[in-house]
């Protein structure tokens, strides 16, 4: 038997609405978000107006009926980071995006924390009862525009996280946990600036992980980080996690 093994490092990959625009899905919460510009559209995903509010519910669902998270497929940057999985590094995947799209391009379940919840699935907000988000948007294209828990009559959500909710503890617990014990962190695709996720960023370096950016636009992180990447996340991420794979630890162009 050979003694000498390769070290494979913990990489923990916090994602956030960069790598997801080049499928087609439009970052609402950032500067030019949807949610910055129009307070109206900000109701829509606000937990308080949602619930008292039934008109609000309505254009809601109108709403999910014509995003297009649904109808979205992963991009290259999503493939990477499955390829990376597959080649034998241990990965944890930690998204602010509520999308799937990490999933869909064949990253296990388990091994994607989704900070906000997800868009893929509807949560009653009496009974807990949770079922697919394509099933309810069948029930308003046939005529509901306000579908209600077919067990128990309660209010119907997306699964996601609104404005006025809480994280789940779990997942964020899980998350602090990846975050304390990767070699690895890579920020991609988020301004790190909403709380909690963006913390975990600096989390990581306190613990001794090696800290990447790559976004577009300058962070609150930047400084702590050990490589900062401004190029196209399509082609910069590919290009990096292609090199942690082959065991240099990102380092490089």
């Amino acid at each position: 038997m050979s003694s000498q093994t390769t070290h494979r490092p913990l990489v923990a990959i916090l994602s956030g609405a960069g790598i997801s625009t080049d499928s087609g899905i439009p970052d609402y919460r950032g500067p030019q978000g949807l949610w910055r510009r129009d307070p109206e559209a900000e109701k829509l995903v606000t937990y308080e107006y949602y619930m008292t509010d039934p008109e609000i519910r309505r254009r809601s669902w109108q709403m999910r009926r014509d995003s297009e998270t649904l109808r979205a497929r992963p991009n290259g940057a999503h493939e990477a980071v499955t390829r990376l999985e597959r080649s034998g590094v241990p990965v944890r995947v930690i998204t602010q995006n509520v999308d799937g799209l990490h999933q869909i391009a064949g990253m296990p379940a388990r091994k994607v924390l989704e900070l906000h919840g997800t868009a893929r699935a509807v949560l009653c907000t009496h009974c807990e009862a949770r079922s697919g988000m394509e099933q309810a948007l069948e029930r308003v294209a046939a005529g509901e525009p306000d579908p209600t828990c077919q067990d128990c009559g309660g209010i119907l959500k997306s699964a996601t996280v609104m404005f006025g909710e809480s994280l789940d503890p779990e997942v964020l617990t899980e998350a602090v946990a990846v975050a304390q014990a990767c070699e690895i962190f890579i920020a991609v695709g988020t301004s790190l600036q909403v709380q909690p996720a963006a913390s975990l960023a600096g989390l990581a370096a306190e613990h001794g992980a090696r800290l990447i950016i790559v976004n577009a636009e300058p962070t609150p992180y930047d400084e702590l980080a050990d490589q900062v990447v401004r190029e196209p996340i399509s082609t910069a991420l590919p290009a990096l996690l292609d090199r942690i794979a082959a065991g240099d630890g990102g380092s490089g162009g």
